[in-house]
């Protein structure tokens, strides 16, 4: 509303001004977030259950999937071309699950998820969605396992420098929160956490 006089009253400019840079604030994060996540594929593989048995069965068959992954995803230069060779190979990889599943059901999918922030050594991925490798055994009611296939970080020890190769400069800073990016890597956090709660996941 306007006083007599025409003009803003100071609350209602301090409103608008939150307002704006909070909208600006939540494109820049949204726009970072889809950077970040375009460039990665990730894995994840949910137990039937909480029993032990189930938990020590769903690290087996992760192993036998990225067994399978790993020379699959060699030629792979970009997330685009992983996914292309993961979407084409959905009933390989399954069939590697089958393979030490000990008969429970398996089903592989690959679709866009939201994670929680994730650190890893050297870097942290941000809250938010990801393309993902989804492997469920059985009824999927157990704890989950995740990582990223590309770039392969599962398997490397050198998880910065891969995520580094794939990743423009701004982007690997945020994630590595490099001296004058840490409140940009905490906007791009919130963001995530936000879009999730907004969507009840």
């Amino acid at each position: 509303m306007k006083n007599h006089g025409g003009k803003l009253k100071i609350w209602e400019t301090a409103a608008l001004l939150a307002l704006s840079l909070s909208l600006c604030a939540g494109a820049w994060a949204q726009g970072r977030q889809n950077s970040i996540s375009g460039n990665l594929v990730r894995l994840h593989v949910i137990a039937a259950s909480d029993e032990q048995a189930e938990q020590e069965l769903k690290l087996r068959v992760r192993d036998e999937v990225l067994r399978y992954l790993d020379p699959a995803l060699q030629g792979a230069e970009s997330a685009e071309e992983a996914r292309e060779i993961i979407g084409a190979s959905l009933e390989k990889i399954a069939g590697a699950a089958e393979k030490v599943s000990e008969g429970r059901s398996v089903t592989v999918s690959l679709s866009r998820e939201r994670y929680p922030t994730r650190r890893y050594q050297g870097f942290t991925l941000p809250a938010g969605c990801y393309e993902s490798l989804r492997v469920v055994l059985g009824e999927g009611e157990g704890k989950n396992w995740w990582c990223v296939v590309f770039p392969p970080l599962c398997l490397s020890a050198a998880g910065a420098e891969q995520a580094e190769k794939a990743m423009s400069r701004e982007d690997f800073a945020i994630v590595t929160e490099s001296e004058g990016y840490e409140l940009r890597f905490r906007l791009v956090e919130l963001w995530g956490e936000l879009s999730a709660a907004l969507q009840g996941k």
